[in-house]
This record gives structure tokens, C-alpha cells and sequence, in this order.
């Protein structure tokens, strides 16, 4: 199923995420030098602002959205068929899909918590200290984010997750034998964790799919950074079609 329409998908890439890619490699000495690129560089959200994109019907807090609302750490944020929400928080920054429901929670300022209760969501973490755990809830695991760009999808018998760099630990929420620590550079251990199954083995290999490289350079960017190095190297082309 196509998350965002196949228009918006287009425009989508073509005025932000391509130019993000821009600025990651720039930024990372990887563009030839005396290249002449002519683009609207997407760039970091101020403070007080948390949407950097909507499209369709988003509610926040039960709040229809725009692109003035913001985003606090207790948040619920919902969407609807047909629409999307790209937002910042702190040092996090999101890619909602459409037909998702998040749950954030948090003390102050700060979330330490995001439950998928349903669909798909792409995010990028901000390093946090080791006194100050993230944790992202999907209806059959629990991840630990240690400063990482993940994406996940959540359904009621299994869900899906890629580390797409840095680190995670998955633990099954039905069984705590099934549990893995994953370290990536570019997308390389995406995971099933199932609902139900053989004990030990709920977290299974799986392909990656439903997001792209530029995505994560475009949320990235929104809050000041680049993607690691690492994983700039391994981008070649978008990784899905649009």
C-alpha cells in the first residue's frame, strides 16, 4: 500500500528529500567539488516550531493540525487515510504515516517514550545519556534507541522494524528470550518480531521496505544534523519508487 499518494510522493522528493541528500553529502565532503546544484535546501526547524510538513487530516491531541500546532512531549498524534505529518521534537524528528496512531510520552521536555499503537512511523533520535533511556513501543516489542535512525510498523500479530543506523535492543513483548541487539550502518538487519511463536524465536529476518534514504536525510536536517557518515556512503539512488 502506497503511504502518501503518488503525487505527493513526487513533490514530496522533488522540493525536500533530494535536496536534504544534498546537504548530507555536502556537508560530508562526499560532493565533487565545482558541482552546481541549484535548490531550496530544507533546514532546521527554530525551537518553538514542531511541523515541518502535513498534508490531510492530523490531529494532535484530538486537535485537527496545522502547520502551527505543536508537538509536546505527551502528545497523541493520529492520522487519517490519505495523509502524513513530518514533525520535530526535541532532538527526534518524525515521519508519521498515513492511518498511525504514536503516543509520546515524557517528563518536561523531554520523551522518553513513543508507543506505535497502530501503522508506520520513520524517526531519527537525538543521542541521549545513559541515565535517559528512549524507549519505542509497537504492539509486539520494546526497542531501546540508542541515538538511532529507525523505521517501524505496527499491526496486532507482529511488527516490523529496520534499523536503518546506529543501535538498537528488541525484545518480544510475549517472550523475553526472544531479544537481539542489532548494530547498522545502512539498513542492514531489518526485523519481524512476532505476537506469538516458538519461544526464542519471535524476532525473525526480514527485508526493508516502505522507506528511503532521503527521508531520513530530510528529518535529520530538520533538526541540525547530517546522517552518519557511514551510512551517507552506503546512499546510492531512492530506494523505493515513488
Amino acid at each position: 500500500m502506497q503511504d502518501l499518494t503518488q503525487q505527493s510522493r513526487r513533490v514530496f522528493l522533488k522540493n525536500s528529500l533530494s535536496t536534504a541528500a544534498w546537504v548530507a553529502t555536502t556537508t560530508s565532503g562526499l560532493l565533487i567539488p565545482g558541482t552546481n546544484v541549484v535548490a531550496k535546501l530544507p533546514s532546521q526547524l527554530p525551537l518553538a516550531k514542531s511541523i515541518y510538513e502535513l498534508k490531510g487530516e492530523v490531529l494532535v491531541d484530538g486537535i485537527i493540525a496545522t502547520n502551527a500546532t505543536l508537538i509536546t512531549p505527551n502528545s497523541l498524534v493520529i492520522t487519517r487515510s490519505n495523509s502524513y505529518v513530518i514533525f520535530k521534537i526535541g532532538e527526534d524528528a518524525h515521519i508519521l504515516r498515513e492511518n498511525s496512531q504514536i503516543q509520546l510520552q515524557g517528563d518536561g521536555i523531554i520523551v522518553s517514550t513513543l508507543r506505535l499503537i497502530s501503522g508506520k512511523i520513520l524517526s531519527v533520535f537525538g543521542k541521549r545519556e545513559s541515565s535517559k533511556p528512549y524507549q519505542l513501543h509497537t504492539t509486539t516489542a520494546t526497542i531501546g534507541i540508542r541515538g538511532t535512525g529507525v523505521y517501524a510498523e505496527s499491526y496486532t500479530d507482529s511488527s516490523y522494524l529496520c534499523t536503518c543506523y546506529g543501535v538498537v535492543n528488541i525484545q518480544a513483548n510475549r517472550d523475553t528470550t526472544s531479544q537481539e541487539i542489532i548494530s547498522a550502518t545502512h539498513h542492514d538487519s531489518p526485523r519481524f518480531i512476532l505476537a506469538s511463536g516458538q519461544s526464542g524465536k519471535l524476532i525473525e529476518p526480514a527485508p526493508m521496505k516502505n522507506h528511503s534514504d532521503e527521508e531520513l536525510m530530510l528529518i535529520e536536517t530538520i533538526v541540525g544534523r547530517t546522517a552518519p557518515l557511514s551510512f551517507i556512503k552506503g546512499y546510492k539512488k531512492p530506494r523505493r519508487r515513488y
